[in-house]
């Protein structure tokens, strides 16, 4: 083997390259690199490199065969980490080359491929069956005739009574099914309740019901309603605080003829 030993410019001062060249056996002809610290360390490649010098010299763009510091390789390097598809997932830059793919198919002329994008201008068929939203079942409030609530003691409690502006819409339908309808309408949508607006699901609503709305006509909430419901809470209010101040006033009392029953004892 020849050995050629020289200085590096490229890295610091007393940094050794040694070229080994090979002058028998089927290799002959091929050369070996390899670096030598100025503390005598022996490095084989270019990671174990810069793995040894770590910030202090900057190796992107060096060549480990020559020695020399190769701004052209570096460049090479970003072009092909731009088109690799795991330093995209790392984040590196995309390609922004967008000249379309030529088609893969047995054909005389060139045939690109479609580009499709959301933009507004673009004519884009869109896929209805795919933006629709899934179905819904009509009538399913028919599925709760007959239930009734009751109390601790297994008795039945009074249905509400609604006001006489909400009418229902549908086969057999009652003031329960009405009631379910608009409390399962209130209690998952946040949009506004309206009832069926239109006139044709009155005449057929197998086919015109407004599945996101209650089984009732289209009613008006007036003033004089909301004044109405106000008075009943308002109403409702003074019965409660009532009640708990007897409560308050019985256990008070009580509290009393229990202390007067012990001092007496």
């Amino acid at each position: 083997m020849e050995r050629k030993r020289a200085d590096c410019p490229a890295l610091p001062p007393g940094w050794k390259k040694e070229e080994v060249i090979r002058k028998s056996g089927l290799s002959a002809g091929k050369s070996d690199v390899y670096y030598y610290s100025p503390s005598g360390k022996k490095f084989r490649s270019k990671p174990q490199l810069a793995r040894y010098l770590g910030n202090t010299v900057d190796l992107a763009c060096f060549d480990f065969r020559t020695g020399k510091m190769m701004p052209g390789k570096l460049q090479k390097n970003k072009q092909r980490f731009r088109h690799d598809p795991l330093s995209l997932a790392k984040g590196g830059k995309p390609d922004l080359n967008t000249a379309l793919p030529i088609r893969q198919t047995a054909s005389i002329f060139k045939q690109p491929v479609t580009k499709v994008t959301n933009h507004p201008g673009n004519k884009v068929k869109a896929d209805l069956q795919r933006a629709s939203e899934q179905p819904r079942q009509l009538f399913w409030e028919k599925r709760l005739k007959g239930l009734r609530s009751s109390d601790v003691t297994e008795q039945v409690l009074r249905s509400m009574d609604l006001p006489k502006g909400l009418q229902s819409v549908g086969p057999d339908s009652s003031d329960d099914t009405l009631l379910s309808a608009i409390a399962s309408a209130l209690h998952m949508s946040s949009a506004p309740i309206t009832g069926q607006t239109s006139v044709a699901a009155e005449k057929n609503p197998a086919i015109w019901l407004n599945t996101s709305q209650p089984l009732c006509k289209a009613f008006t909430v007036t003033d004089e309603h909301i004044r109405e419901q106000e008075m009943k809470v308002y109403q409702a209010r003074r019965s409660l605080e009532e009640a708990l101040t007897a409560d308050g006033l019985a256990r008070a009392a009580e509290n009393s003829r229990e202390l007067l029953r012990g001092r007496t004892a």
